[in-house]
């Protein structure tokens, strides 16, 4: 049997298991906007929701970490890049919400799609409100955040019983400045951390959280790219995983996790 049958023997199976599922969307009207999580990065992460809104939009509205095949899905839509990469040229966030509300005047079918879930640390919130506020009729369509997905993607639980009772998301884009979270207070806790948009600030954070009472031999990890062709993950201490970050050439997007529960990767996987 050739590769090209079983490939095809494999959509016609998932064709008809979507019809069992009976799944109906919603339509998205005309003046409205919605806004959609694109998950961590593997097209197969996508919500039926949001995969149904993408071939409904006539606009779409896209961060730059979301995959080229799930932009590709909104074949019948013009497309407005906002950017949204650490470090790299990216629409000022007033001028994507002028965008949004813009296109919804004009009639334009809208989704605005952001990587992960548009409430988790993407600001999803703030257009939100700013639609609201506009009488602009919107919705928010989740998507799997990064933060969650990309620990399972990698081995890593990110609850685990008798290691853990909690998990805390936590963006380290301000790390050491005066609009820092307080890191001490998360290392009081003993629970695990994931850190988004951290990489840049790794020192930093690594040593507030030892300074917070962490102990140097806490289990860390760097997960880059998760779900994608392009994933990497460098497992260390806490005391030394922005050392061997750098030393892999790690970069954004990447997530950063501090815990007991990274130990559990070599159990699950096999792999350090």
């Amino acid at each position: 049997m050739s590769g090209n049958t079983k490939n095809t023997g494999g959509n016609a199976t998932l064709e008809q298991a979507l019809a069992r599922l009976n799944f109906r969307p919603r339509p998205l009207e005309p003046g409205h906007v919605w806004l959609a999580g694109a998950g961590p990065g593997d097209p197969g992460c996508l919500t039926l929701e949001v995969l149904a809104a993408l071939a409904e939009a006539d606009a779409l509205v896209y961060d730059a970490l979301v995959s080229p095949d799930v932009v590709a899905v909104a074949a019948n839509a013009e497309l407005f890049f906002a950017g949204k990469r650490g470090g790299q040229p990216s629409m000022k966030q007033d001028d994507i919400t002028a965008l949004l509300v813009r296109l919804a005047r004009e009639g334009r079918r809208v989704v605005r799609l952001k990587g992960g879930d548009p409430y988790i640390f993407g600001r999803g919130g703030e257009e939100a409100l700013a639609l609201a506020r506009e009488t602009i009729p919107f919705r928010v369509l989740p998507g799997l955040t990064s933060g969650l997905s990309a620990l399972a993607a990698t081995g890593i639980p990110a609850t685990m019983r008798g290691i853990n009772k909690a998990v805390i998301l936590a963006t380290g884009h301000a790390a050491g400045t005066d609009d820092d979270i307080d890191w001490a207070a998360i290392a009081r806790t003993g629970q695990p951390v994931v850190v988004y948009m951290g990489m840049a600030n790794l020192p930093l954070i690594a040593a507030a959280l030892l300074d917070g009472g962490l102990a140097p031999s806490t289990p860390a990890a760097v997960i880059v790219a998760a779900t994608t062709p392009q994933e990497r993950t460098v497992v260390a201490t806490l005391a030394t995983i922005a050392e061997e970050a750098a030393a892999a050439g790690l970069a954004s997007p990447a997530l950063i996790v501090v815990g007991g529960i990274v130990a559990m990767r070599a159990a699950l996987t096999g792999q350090a």
